[in-house]
């Protein structure tokens, strides 16, 4: 009988060599997330201090459906319980693409570059590079579950353990879907995205379960693995059969994977590309930076589109979620200008989706090294197209994207509040500048090191950090003005200032021309 140990040999040397590629990803990406959860009962304490503002919470949840679509219904009004719910879902998705990120680029994208076939020339098993990827993802995830588990234990033990521990099973499940999905695909591109569209499509089916029900008993909660995180019930008398699923479907979704990889060649797959047309029709660089990257711009733009509709939708709302409480009110205030409760939930949602955005320009401009690095720049650039032209075509996607993307969302913010699109159009695209900001720091970052470009994803995470948790923490204005969403204007109903944007903007261009200059004068990955 065959044993699987030779199919396994040097899983753990290169499980060794994934963790120091990733020692600074997986610390950022699974850092922020913890400090997205642990900061969250002492913010929960000031904004619902008394049992009757909790109370009054667990009311207002139970009415208002478009709320509980955004963050899911909450099973108890203690401090733990409405940290699992506050930021559960959001946690969980994290936690996932974190996973989906770390398999993908020990599998497929090592294919790609042409490493995995060197490597499987030595003493490596066939099926090495797949559990040291799954591994990899599991010690990011066991970190964010022990840290989630000992920061809140204060909150309750249990209730501590069982939200850290589904928090991992998440993250651990879209593992091994990646795991599956660059088996099928001969991109790692298109792994990722079509892992990220399963992810965007739990979190539709849970949002329209949990709209529909007040307690996530609905059938289309259940279709989620992100509704199967909620209805873990972590402090609030836990469903520990719930885990059981998770531990079902990873095994399941595991033994396929591993199924698959020991049928293909490497660098092939199961779901070949299709041949293009035999005669081209991309005549320039940005015509073939439009093709590589169209699928993300609609992924984006459709998600940005959404999220404005539901949190159009919730606007009305906004004065009544907030109530008489002063704490909530200040942290609206505070992220959104003092032009009225109203305005300022606006502001401050346009200026949440802003923050993500950043993340969409990193990935966009990125896209430059990943063409880099794979060796699939190099046959472009040795006909008569220059390096900069070259990386102008993609940076013209990632800008104007970062535009586009912002205007839909602007869209739908309008026909979820169905007011006028003026006012909400200047509140989005009043956010570029330091969207821009975040992408210029990623081309300066390629340009100058490229080893240190995805340092750029360091930079968004930190950006991120501090626009989401800071006013809730009632940190000092001079940590919020690092980032360069501190600087600009609370729109709508805020006071337009071009002073900060003009310096934001010319700040960005500065940023892109300094990585172009060192681009054109650097060595290529060959």
């Amino acid at each position: 009988m065959t044993t699987l140990a030779p199919h396994l040999a040097g899983t753990g040397t290169l499980l060794r060599f994934a963790l120091r590629r990733d020692r600074a990803m997986i610390p950022i990406w699974v850092g922020v997330n913890a400090l997205m959860i642990l900061s969250m009962p002492n913010t929960l304490k000031g904004l619902y201090g008394t049992a009757a503002e909790r109370a009054d919470l667990m009311r207002q949840l139970t009415t208002n459906s478009s709320l509980r679509a955004l963050v899911g219904p909450a099973f108890d009004d203690s401090l733990g319980a409405l940290t699992a719910w506050r930021v559960g879902v959001y946690a969980g998705a994290l936690a996932a693409v974190t996973s989906l990120l770390i398999v993908v680029r020990h599998t497929r994208d090592e294919e790609e570059s042409g490493r995995q076939e060197l490597i499987a020339s030595g003493m490596v098993g066939r099926r090495a590079s797949l559990t040291s990827a799954l591994l990899t993802a599991a010690v990011a995830n066991a970190a964010l579950a022990l840290l989630v588990t000992a920061g809140l234990a204060g909150q309750g033990a249990v209730g501590a353990l069982a939200f850290g521990l589904g928090l991992a099973a998440v993250g651990m499940l879209f593992a091994t879907m990646a795991a599956i999905v660059a088996q099928l695909t001969e991109s790692a591109r298109l792994a990722r995205g079509l892992t990220s569209a399963v992810l965007g499509a739990a979190f539709v089916l849970r949002a329209a379960g949990d709209s529909a029900t007040d307690d996530g008993s609905s059938v289309l909660t259940w279709l989620s693995p992100l509704g199967w995180l909620e209805n873990l019930r972590a402090f609030a008398g836990e469903r520990w059969w719930v885990l059981l699923l998770f531990a079902a479907a990873i095994v399941v979704q595991g033994a396929v994977a591993y199924e698959l990889a020991g049928r293909r060649d490497v660098g092939m797959s199961f779901l070949p590309t299709l041949p293009g047309p035999a005669a081209g029709r991309l005549g320039t660089a940005g015509a073939l930076a439009w093709r590589l990257q169209r699928g993300s711009v609609l992924g984006w733009g459709i998600g940005f589109f959404l999220a404005g509709v539901v949190y159009g939708g919730m606007t009305e709302g906004a004065a009544e979620l907030v109530g008489d409480n002063e704490r909530a009110r200040e942290i609206f205030e505070r992220m959104g200008g003092q032009s009225g409760i109203t305005d300022a939930f606006l502001a401050s949602m346009v200026g949440m989706l802003g923050l993500i955005a950043a993340l969409y320009i990193v990935a966009s401009v990125l896209r430059l090294h990943g063409e880099e690095t794979s060796g699939r720049a190099e046959p472009v650039l040795a006909g008569a197209v220059g390096r900069l032209r070259w990386a102008v075509g993609h940076l013209v996607i990632a800008f104007g994207g970062a535009a586009l993307i912002m205007l839909l969302a602007a869209v739908g913010f309008a026909v979820g509040y169905g007011k006028d699109l003026g006012p909400l159009v200047a509140a989005a695209l009043v956010q570029l500048p330091a969207v821009w900001v975040v992408g210029g720091l990623a081309v300066l970052l390629y340009g100058v090191a490229p080893r240190l470009a995805p340092a750029a994803w360091g930079a968004a995470g930190a950006v991120l950090l501090i626009g989401w948790i800071g006013p809730a923490l009632d940190v000092p204005q001079t940590v919020l003005d690092i980032s360069p969403f501190g600087h600009l204007p609370k729109l709508p109903g805020g006071e337009m200032e071009w002073g900060p944007v003009l310096v934001l903007v010319a700040l960005a261009a500065v940023l892109v021309t300094g990585g172009l200059a060192a681009l054109r004068r650097r060595d290529m990955t060959t």
